[in-house]
């Protein structure tokens, strides 16, 4: 079992509102994304196949999207990004491929104790995702007021652009974490399919998108842990 994550897809090829399903590519040039998760989830993925065809060892790769749930207060990056003193939502109407961390780990579980499925892959995204829009407004309705601005894609791809070309100028003086493959993969803007996980695995989501937002944003008030449990009893 090797749990990886949607970082290692490229969708540079993919149309905005494209489906994102687990045929698509992955990121062939990690280092131009400057993204050291992804590239090392990459790694990960590369280092299970060829064990498995040096050993004969069989194995699953499971790839969650933005796994969120009590805990976890920061912000995913496919939200938007916390700089220069506010934050910043590039596009607000792409879909985030959500992921509640209960529904996540019962996923995980499933693809591990299933036959018959050696050496496949699955994307584990829950149904009736929001986007950033809609989830950051959730968010700051909970949390202390902080300062945000919207950005159309087109005008983050640009920065981002310029950015990237900026820092090839320099040779590197501004590190590149701005820049056009980063910002495809996290706010073009997709859709995501559980179809896979659910035909191959019978597996559905057990909590509901409305309840795991509830028991996410219920971690931000006094009595947040109480609330968060009796959010998922209910």
């Amino acid at each position: 079992m090797n749990v990886s994550s949607f970082a290692v897809y490229s969708n540079l090829a993919l149309k905005r509102g494209a489906l994102l399903d687990e045929t698509c590519p992955l990121e062939d040039a990690p280092q131009q994304r400057f993204n050291p998760y992804g590239f090392g989830k990459l790694k990960q993925e590369e280092l299970v196949r060829e064990y498995a065809a040096s050993y004969g060892l069989p194995y699953v790769i499971v790839r969650p999207g933005y796994v969120f749930g009590p805990g976890k207060q920061e912000l995913n990056g496919r939200v938007g990004i916390n700089t220069f003193g506010f934050f910043i939502q590039i596009n607000g109407s792409n879909l985030l491929p959500l992921t509640y961390v209960d529904n996540c780990a019962e996923a995980i579980v499933l693809a591990g104790l299933t036959a018959g499925i050696d050496g496949e892959v699955f994307n584990v995204v829950d149904d009736e995702l929001m986007t950033g829009r809609q989830f950051l407004k959730a968010y700051k309705k909970k949390r202390k007021f902080f300062v945000s601005i919207r950005l159309p894609y087109v005008v983050g791809y640009t920065m981002c652009l310029f950015w990237e070309k900026y820092s090839e100028w320099s040779k590197n003086q501004l590190p590149p974490a701005f820049n056009r493959r980063r910002c495809a993969a996290e706010w073009k803007g997709n859709r995501y399919s559980n179809r896979k996980l659910k035909d191959r695995l019978g597996w559905k989501p057990r909590v509901p998108m409305e309840q795991a937002m509830e028991a996410f944003l219920s971690q931000f008030e006094s009595n947040g842990e109480q609330q968060s449990v009796e959010a998922l009893k209910r």
